[in-house]
């Protein structure tokens, strides 16, 4: 198997410094059950790095991990990437909750259910931008991107370990919201809504699908509103998941978070 290939593999290495910490700030936030159990460092960039592991070292004992030194070699072999600047910590899996262990969703909330995206690095973009304007919480299918979460938080840039996450039946999760009053916004095109020219309030729950399978009929039937993005031109193709992600997030934060810091 070639190493681009171990993308699609269960990966909890994580690779640099920005998700590391990301994994940190989770536990410390309690939006994680994830641990570090060990971080493995490149011998030969010790002195480049002398800064991050004197970090490292001190907040070792708290978060129970050990460190080890390694070849670059070594390193490479548990690194999907090139651009972990000699730092990559191996972490447990995730726990990611059923949505009915959730109590009650923000008051006033904007939460997002991602579906049928293909790619890893689409997957961590589009939680990239939802983190970013202000999403509470990603409800994700069953079968999701966060086996291989190394991958993910470092496209992410660490915001896959810093947003609460749920799992649910598709269905299930969109009735959740609606019985909770929340307005559910799918993005499809076949309406006459287009992105920017209709009220998307808060509380919301936003529905994307990937570019390849779209949204399934039977979900789109509960969408208390569809929402497409309208082109400049004569575009016959799909804007990419995380592409369309970030329109519509973009979009919900300026409608409904003006004032937010």
């Amino acid at each position: 198997m070639i190493k681009e290939e171990i993308k699609f593999e269960t990966s909890a290495a994580f690779e640099g410094m920005t998700s590391i910490r990301a994994v940190i700030s989770a536990i410390d936030n309690s939006i994680s059950n994830r641990r570090i159990t060990t971080v493995v460092y490149d011998r030969g960039r010790k002195s480049k790095i002398a800064k991050e592991l004197g970090y490292l070292a001190a907040v070792s004992t708290k978060y129970g991990f050990s460190l080890v030194e390694e070849s670059e070699e070594e390193l490479n072999k548990i690194t999907v990437g090139n651009s972990h600047g000699g730092i990559v910590a191996l972490c447990t899996d995730r726990t990611i909750p059923r949505l009915t262990s959730l109590p009650a969703p923000k008051d006033g909330g904007f939460y997002a259910m991602l579906q049928g995206i293909e790619d890893p690095y689409n997957f961590g973009y589009a939680i990239r931008s939802l983190y970013a304007c202000g999403c509470d919480g990603v409800i994700l299918p069953e079968r999701n991107w966060m086996s291989a979460a190394g991958v993910v938080c470092r496209s992410s840039a660490g915001a896959s370990e810093l947003i609460p996450m749920f799992t649910d039946d598709a269905t299930a999760a969109v009735g959740y919201f609606k019985e909770r009053g929340y307005l559910t916004v799918f993005a499809d095109e076949d309406t006459d809504n287009t992105l920017g020219s209709c009220a998307l309030p808060c509380p919301l729950l936003l529905v994307i699908g990937g570019e390849r399978r779209g949204i399934s009929r039977a979900l789109l039937n509960l969408a208390d509103m569809k929402v497409k993005i309208s082109y400049a031109r004569n575009f016959r193709a799909s804007l990419s998941a995380a592409s369309a992600t970030t329109m519509f997030a973009y979009e919900i934060m300026r409608q409904n978070f003006k004032n937010k810091k």
